[in-house]
């Protein structure tokens, strides 16, 4: 599966479909018509999952056991809305309405394509969300992506001279 990348302004028209925009679709590689689920997001927006993308996580949380609490509300979230859609002829995308109304999908749209999964969102709640970027964007770099071998290892060692602590002044 290839690394997905791009943000893509597109409209939705009046009976609820979006045309993929040919830059994504062309990242896919090619196909007479592509198959995506799309499902809830974080933060109200979509998640479009390419099929073998898709095929993939479930199989990780499928793994969970489901006698577990947490576990099962987890994948009943997860799996709430799930739907399988195709491109048509068009290139269309037909979005379920529920689907729709959780995103609080208007006419325009954007979709962000990273990693293997492209979020859909509502225009104006992406602007939003890009408002709210963190102040110090280098801070939250440094603290994500350090890796735990590179962090700094408190060496402040309490020592005891308390009797059957191990130690004695006279070593």
């Amino acid at each position: 599966m290839p690394q997905l990348l791009g943000e893509y302004d597109c409209k939705i028209d009046a009976k609820g479909r979006l045309r993929m925009p040919s830059g994504l679709l062309k990242q896919l590689g090619e196909s007479e018509t592509y198959t995506f689920v799309i499902n809830r997001g974080f933060e109200k927006c979509l998640m479009l999952y390419p099929e073998e993308v898709w095929n993939k996580i479930t199989k990780e949380i499928d793994q969970l056991n489901i006698y577990d609490e947490k576990n099962r509300q987890f994948v009943r979230y997860f799996y709430r809305g799930a739907t399988t859609v195709n491109t048509d002829s068009s290139e269309r995308i037909l979005f379920p309405k529920r689907l729709k109304e959780y995103g609080e999908l208007t006419k325009a749209v954007v979709l962000f394509a990273y990693k293997d999964r492209v979020e859909v969102w509502d225009a104006d709640a992406y602007e939003e969300q890009l408002k709210n970027e963190p102040a110090d964007f280098s801070s939250l770099s440094q603290q994500v992506m350090t890796k735990k071998e590179d962090q700094k290892v408190d060496l402040d060692i309490k020592v005891s001279s308390e009797p059957g602590s191990g130690w004695s002044s006279d070593q």
